[in-house]
């Protein structure tokens, strides 16, 4: 067999197997920013505020919430809430325990307004599908897997079109037909396209799977930062309301907005504030205070800058692969891609299978002799 031979298989089969999955993985998130406002527009009760007031101070909002969800999944359930970011948001409570998804309330009056399931409505399906087949670990390993497919089939797809004569390099022949016209088009276009692609393919398989982001800290000789453990034995402070402990850990740094508070299930891992700073790239911030459960003291500060190497990288990992770095040009130039992509795809399929008769015909002779 030839080394080109050899190339051509190699790009066949990985893109016939794990290729596909990627195309649809791509073809999903390019819907996703279509299907992210919809839903928006079409739950308006769950995203709107009933009155675009600001949230008074001391209304203890999270600590309610947090007194209401526990009442009613328990103790080993844990919550992920997302404050309100601008007037007339809702407060998001994300639930991981007995029951998984998202409970929505009012942050003036502390109603809830609706909840879904993880699976529930069809964004959320299709994002749980994007982002990990429905399978959870296993799937963003597989998703990885096909992610880290790709680079192999760009370099394969680059080492078969690499031309003997540069003058030829772009040219599609658009007059011998329909396979011929989509035969150069595959080939040209993911020599133009392909590298840019696959900025977007590898920085979902850096994000959907976490062995990828310890790689890079222990290649760069760091260790990874883990959370602070909470000091054993009984803790003398009396217990800090929750929302006296956010204010506390957002005092830290002035002006930063609160992204995310992570409360851990029972009383032995930190509560985790998640703060975006000016100068944090990553939309929702990666700069982090950790907190006491009970009493609210602070254990830690980790600043976004100065987290190890993998940890650090998803500052503009995260926002390069959903296009927000880059605002609303880059949303749309990253969902334009995923169809490129799932196009090649498409139509590499459609060529290996109006190629099937041919290659049938050429192994035949080759069978009688063998015979």
């Amino acid at each position: 067999m030839s080394l080109r031979r050899l190339w051509l298989k190699l790009h066949r089969w990985l893109a016939l197997s794990l290729g596909l999955v990627l195309a649809f993985a791509a073809l999903l998130g390019a819907a996703l920013t279509i299907a992210k406002p919809l839903d928006r527009r079409a739950n308006p009760q769950l995203f709107s505020a009933a009155s675009p007031a600001p949230v008074r101070a001391d209304n203890a909002l999270l600590q309610r919430t947090r007194a209401v969800l526990a009442a009613e999944f328990g103790r080993d359930a844990a919550l992920t809430f997302r404050p309100p970011r601008e007037p007339g948001e809702t407060l998001w409570a994300i639930v991981r325990g007995p029951w998984r998804g998202t409970v929505y309330f009012d942050p003036a009056s502390g109603r809830e307004l609706g909840r879904r399931g993880e699976h529930e409505g069809l964004y959320n399906t299709m994002f749980e599908l994007h982002s990990a087949l429905l399978m959870e670990d296993t799937g963003k390993a597989v998703l990885a897997s096909a992610a880290l497919a790709y680079a192999v089939l760009l370099a394969t797809g680059l080492v078969l079109w690499w031309p003997a004569r540069w003058s030829r390099a772009w040219h599609v022949e658009w007059r011998r037909g329909s396979f011929r016209a989509l035969f150069d088009l595959h080939r040209v276009g993911g020599a133009l396209l392909g590298v840019v692609i696959a900025v977007g393919v590898l920085s979902g398989a850096y994000m959907a799977w976490r062995p990828l982001s310890a790689a890079v800290t222990a290649a760069a000789g760091s260790d990874p930062l883990r959370p602070p453990a909470v000091p054993p034995g009984g803790n003398a402070a009396p217990p800090k309301a929750l929302d006296d402990a956010v204010r506390d850990a957002q005092a830290r740094f002035a002006g930063a907005m609160v992204g995310y508070v992570q409360v851990p299930a029972g009383d032995r891992k930190p509560v985790r504030v998640r703060l975006k700073l000016a100068d944090d790239p990553h939309p929702n911030g990666l700069t982090s205070v950790w907190l006491h459960p009970l009493s609210g003291a602070v254990l830690r500060v980790d600043r976004w800058s100065a987290l190890d190497p993998g940890a650090r990288a998803y500052t503009w990992v995260y926002p390069l692969h959903t296009g927000e770095l880059g605002g609303l040009p880059h949303t749309v130039l990253n969902a334009l891609l995923g169809l490129v992509l799932a196009g090649f795809a498409g139509s590499g399929l459609w060529l290996w299978w109006q190629r099937r008769p041919a290659r049938a015909a050429a192994a035949k002779p080759l069978r009688r002799r063998s015979a």
